[in-house]
């Protein structure tokens, strides 16, 4: 459920989703319609963690841009990376501790999970 946006089970059209595995996060971007056909875009930030009981649940961290806001949004981001990368280049074969990845002298980046990367669409078969 949309954290205020479904009103009497009534979801915002979906117009277009991007999703983006990175290491052992998950982000979604998704481009979504308001009433007046308006369109925002949704970024959530999805980690796998385990409970006090031992099950597993998602823990989601999502925010919504509204397109009034893309420029200087976008404009702050790239700021940031940009400082970032100056203070602290991604180096060849260092291994992220945070995302579990290497980076490969031609910039690719490598997966050091010892886990499969399985789809949720893997989960039906």
């Amino acid at each position: 459920m949309e954290e205020g946006f479904e009103k009497n089970g009534s979801d915002r059209e979906e117009i277009f989703s991007k999703v983006v595995r990175a290491g052992k996060r998950t982000y979604f971007f998704d481009v979504k319609s308001t009433k007046g056909n308006d369109y925002y875009l949704t970024v959530t930030e999805s980690k796998k963690r385990f409970g006090d009981d031992g099950k597993f649940f998602y823990e989601k961290h999502k925010l919504f841009l509204y397109k009034e806001d893309f420029e200087k949004f976008s404009e702050g981001l790239n700021e940031a990376v940009d400082y970032i990368k100056s203070v602290s280049p991604i180096e060849e074969g260092v291994v992220s501790e945070r995302s579990n990845t290497e980076v490969t002298a031609s910039g690719a980046v490598k997966s050091n999970s010892h886990f499969s990367d399985v789809s949720f669409e893997d989960l039906d078969k």
